[in-house]
């Protein structure tokens, strides 16, 4: 039997980059997949494949209504859905291919299967051939990520009622397509096909799109997306989903109402928000605990109930997001090995990649009302940016809030071209607790996106904003 100082279940970006830095502090590392395809959701089902699709509709969407106004004439423009999704693949194939490399290179051990703990130092890997095996592991990593969630009454038949994963393989462009849930997936997908031509409708309970983001930011985002055609019914419930062959029917209803309202569609996608995976996985027999919400109990080092066993990503409490799983992997692999890691959860950066994107980082003004933290607030908005115009990609803001008192910054929260990128420069100056007017007077090419970010931030030091 096979022994190693270092075993991680599940592959993800969480799972895979725990794997590495232990591999690179000296520890013998397995990784367990249970899928022929390392990656995890993100590499294969989520983050890569998603955004490869987003890239191929914002294209199209472009030649379709800006190309002309750029002097670029085009005939017979049409879309090959099936290339998109081929294409697609392909990107997700080298982006797995390249994880397989950094394993090898790495000296890590690979096991395809289910692996579930036998007890808190072996785990048993239920191979997809029908054979199995243990290993004998003295520490262990689970990363073992999310599923989406499927509501009974929503009858996911993954033909017509479909998730995530589902949406990201359909080869034509379907004529009507109903979104439950106005989160980050639903409104990512939701702008994809809406590009296409289909006609999108939302339902979400809350009274906003984004509710875990900062107000601003949401109705900055809405305004667009309707634009592209997208309608939203906000502040209602969906009571029932049927699938046949043809399509899809949805009843729901005013949060506070009786009235059952219905859409006939091609396809509903649920995009509600997604659980903790952690089906099988034996952790009665290692003695892990989960909370009332299925995630793994685990203590400020990220680790469970059992001693020498870890948690990272997804199956943990906090933002269900890519970096914050490898962090947390990186995190894990040096406390192990005697070091001093940190992470600082209220500077991971949240991202909504449409377009344009929104992305933020810190605190919201809400949290900073309910937390009685007097602030201040500058905004500047794209249309007012000379690099923006030359784009045409003058929708949205960048939102600059600081500490009344200190300066400051506390959050920083945008909406507009490439303002995932942008993020990062929020981030460094917060990690290092930078004011808004440090970020004021830094030097920022011209001309650039990024002069929002410090407009805002001399909006926020006292109504110095140079361009508006």
């Amino acid at each position: 039997m096979s022994k190693y100082d270092l075993t991680v279940i599940g592959s993800g970006p969480g799972g895979y980059v725990a794997a590495i830095r232990a591999a690179q502090l000296g520890l013998k590392t397995a990784i367990i997949e249970r899928y022929d395809a390392l990656g995890g959701t993100c590499l294969n089902v989520g983050c890569i494949p998603s955004k490869a699709l987003l890239d191929s509709s914002e294209h199209y969407h472009n030649a379709h209504g800006k190309f002309a106004e750029h002097g670029i004439l085009l005939e017979n423009l049409k879309v090959d859905m099936a290339q998109m999704v081929k294409r697609k693949g392909d990107v997700v194939s080298q982006t797995t291919k390249g994880i397989d490399f950094l394993m090898k290179k790495n000296k890590i051990d690979v096991y395809h299967g289910h692996g579930s703990f036998v007890n808190a130092n072996k785990i048993a890997i239920a191979k997809n051939d029908g054979t199995s095996e243990e290993i004998e592991t003295d520490k262990t990593i689970i990363a073992t990520g999310s599923k989406p969630i499927t509501p009974p009454a929503f009858n996911y038949d993954k033909k017509r009622v479909i998730t995530s994963t589902e949406a990201l393989n359909i080869d034509e462009v379907p004529k009507r397509m109903v979104i439950i849930g106005a989160g980050v997936i639903g409104l990512e997908l939701g702008s994809v096909f809406a590009r296409l031509g289909t006609e999108i409708e939302v339902v979400e309970y809350m009274d906003r799109v984004l509710p875990g983001m900062d107000k601003d930011c949401g109705k900055e985002l809405r305004r667009s997306l309707k634009k592209l055609g997208m309608k939203f019914h906000l502040s209602h419930m969906v009571t029932e989903v049927k699938g046949d062959d043809k399509g899809v029917s949805v009843d729901f209803k005013k949060r506070d109402g009786e009235e059952l309202l219905n859409i006939k569609a091609d396809y509903c996608l649920i995009a509600i928000g997604r659980r903790p995976y952690t089906d099988k996985l034996g952790l009665e027999n290692a003695g892990v605990e989960k909370d009332e919400k299925g995630r793994i109990v685990v203590n400020d080092h990220l680790e469970t109930t059992t001693k020498g066993i870890y948690a990272i990503g997804d199956v943990v409490k906090g933002a269900m997001l890519a970096h914050k799983a490898e962090e947390e992997g990186v995190f894990v692999a040096e406390t192990i090995v005697g070091q001093k890691p940190h992470i600082n959860y209220l500077l991971i950066p949240g991202v909504v990649y449409t377009w344009p994107e929104v992305a933020a980082v810190g605190h919201t003004e809400e949290q900073l009302k309910e937390k009685g933290i007097p602030y201040k607030s500058g905004k500047f908005p794209f249309k007012a940016l000379g690099r923006a115009r030359a784009s045409m990609d003058t929708e949205g803001m960048v939102k600059v809030l600081a500490h009344k008192e200190t300066d400051e910054i506390l959050g920083v929260h945008m909406v507009g071209p490439r303002t995932a990128d942008m993020i990062a420069e929020a981030v460094a100056l917060m990690e290092f607790r930078a004011s808004a007017e440090d970020a004021s007077r830094m030097s920022h090419a011209h001309p650039t996106y990024t002069e929002a970010f410090k407009e805002a931030a001399l909006a926020a030091t006292g109504d110095r904003a140079l361009h508006v």
